[in-house]
């Protein structure tokens, strides 16, 4: 990665009915060069939305690249991986830490209808997730606009230590100060 590369780390500190969704812009070398927040519904379909909102807020025309911690940040609230790539005009990469046999046993306990039929139409879109070893840790990654093997690199290339690339990491600590800022402040 060049060392003015910079990538959007999206990540959520949840409540009982708003979500603060935040966004690092870390470069490569691992600085913090930029935050912004938004907000989606717990248990809503308005993630993907939030996403492209707080890219376009960000007017960031040097981040090359999405990585979101997961892709139901929100209860469900499931993220078009596609659907925001074409959004941004980036690729996306999701990352989740914890292997699991997915989310459409979930989906189907919790949502019927419309509900569930919207929720697994996005589920069943997303690319397949694939294992990545990183310093002994297991990451679960999907990408869009960037291939697999890059894909991994790029997990890679920012996971300096922990197990948690360094975007995410620091927008999960972003989104939960903020959260408890704005229920402090209510």
């Amino acid at each position: 990665m060049k060392p003015g590369s910079r990538t959007l780390g999206v990540a959520v500190s949840a409540g009982d009915e708003v979500a603060r969704l935040a966004g690092a812009i870390v470069r490569a070398d691992g600085t913090l060069d930029g935050l912004g927040y938004v907000t989606c519904r717990v248990g809503g379909t308005d993630a993907t939305t939030a996403i492209a909102a707080l890219f376009d807020r960000l007017d960031r025309e040097d981040v090359q690249r999405l990585l979101l911690a997961g892709v139901a940040p929100a209860w469900f609230n499931l993220v078009d991986v596609n659907g925001l790539a074409e959004a941004v005009d980036r690729p996306v990469i999701a990352v989740s830490f914890e292997s699991s046999p997915g989310l459409e046993p979930a989906l189907r306990e919790h949502f019927a209808g419309d509900a569930l039929a919207e929720r697994l139409a996005v589920y069943r879109s997303l690319p397949p997730r694939r294992r990545v070893a990183v310093d002994g840790h297991d990451l679960f990654v999907r990408s869009v606009g960037v291939d697999a093997d890059r894909a991994a690199e790029i997990v890679r290339q920012h996971t300096a230590i922990g197990g948690r690339p360094e975007p995410v990491r620091v927008a999960g600590i972003a989104a939960s100060a903020h959260r408890e800022a704005v229920e402090r402040d209510e």
